[in-house]
């Protein structure tokens, strides 16, 4: 009996390790489903689609046609589609593969499945055992952003994809989040690319005064407004002036000797909390896997970003503790988190004279 007990437990082992080894090929399809153009025909169709009426549309050669059943199986069973009697329709997952859909994650998708993002994966255990900053750097010999600024095509990209994201993010923080912008005159976005989120703000508080602060490449060509501009510099050299300073998305790419950094130019460019000063960070805050139990897929997928920062970049995501570790070494004394962003958190951080 204690044999076949062993048996059983090797068998769940072998599937459990079988799920991880293949995990990457479910973003393979959902690449696949969106090229081939799935769930807008789905959308489209305006109610369930039958398999033949699927395959009748997509544009795929003859031969393939007994394929599409195994592909529609496979993403149904990873929560994208639902098959029903009259057919095939989407989930709330698979309205996010939608062309029109204006928080789509399509952009995302092509990135993380892009050839030149799979490559470093491969190098992990190499870095392990040289002295690289990352696997990114072993792969090609120089960092993430010097490549990014390098190559093109693939810089386009990960705008793209940093646009995409920043589409849900305006729409949560304009939702859920407007008191924490209220009392504001001037606003800096550090780090704030082709300004999506500035924009946001400067025009649902006309009386903020919002610049958008990043690298020249960036804001190169930029148009600003009556109450938004452009400005280009170095967050490790400087910060502008302002009431508050919006680091969306930024921390977590840097290590922690180059965010106390940061950080400390934020504070330099802020005026303390009685003088209405503070710094806003949109950002993951790590759950805790003991009270988080329940939430299985959302620490998965905040421990994948976490690797996705240290095999591209030097970066991490960090739990409640690692990042005020960060805040009291860069010369804050109080933070307030508000996880009102899913898988990230708005976190505000003040210092007291």
């Amino acid at each position: 009996m204690e044999k076949a007990d062993n048996l059983g437990e090797l068998l769940e082992a072998q599937t459990h390790v079988g799920n991880a080894m293949f995990h990457f090929k479910k973003s393979a399809c959902l690449k696949c489903a969106v090229e081939l153009g799935i769930p807008d025909v789905i959308s489209n169709h305006g109610k369930p689609i039958t398999l033949s009426d699927l395959i009748s549309i997509l544009p795929i050669h003859p031969s393939k046609s007994a394929h599409i059943f195994r592909l529609m199986r496979f993403l149904a069973n990873s929560g994208f589609f639902v098959e029903n009697p009259q057919g095939y329709a989407l989930t709330s997952a698979g309205r996010l593969l939608l062309k029109d859909e204006p928080f789509n994650v399509r952009a995302f998708i092509f990135l993380s499945c892009d050839p030149a993002q799979l490559k470093p994966w491969n190098f992990l255990t190499e870095w392990f055992q040289n002295d690289d900053p990352s696997p990114f750097d072993t792969a090609y010999g120089n960092n993430f952003w010097h490549y990014n600024a390098q190559e093109v095509r693939f810089g386009k990209m990960f705008n793209e994809a940093m646009a995409s994201d920043n589409q849900l993010s305006v729409e949560v923080l304009m939702t859920k989040c407007k008191s924490v912008f209220e009392g504001l005159t001037t606003l800096a976005d550090v780090g704030g690319g082709t300004g999506k989120v500035a924009r946001a703000i400067a025009q649902n508080f006309p009386n903020i005064k919002c610049t958008v602060y990043d690298l020249p490449q960036v804001v190169a060509n930029q148009g600003g407004a009556e109450n938004l501009e452009f400005l280009a510099g170095d967050m490790f050299q400087s910060v502008p002036r302002a009431n508050a300073i919006l680091l969306k998305w930024i921390l977590h790419n840097w290590n922690d000797e180059e965010c106390v950094q940061i950080l400390r130019k934020c504070k330099e460019a802020i005026p303390s909390k009685e003088n209405g000063g503070k710094v806003i960070i949109i950002d993951m805050v790590l759950s805790d896997e003991q009270k988080g139990a329940d939430d299985h897929e959302g620490i998965e997928t905040q421990l994948f970003f976490d690797m996705l920062m240290m095999v591209l970049l030097r970066g991490k995501q960090r739990n409640e503790r690692e990042w005020a570790k960060l805040f009291s070494e860069a010369g804050f004394n109080d933070y307030k988190i508000t996880p009102a962003l899913g898988l990230r958190s708005l976190i505000e951080v003040y210092y007291q004279e």
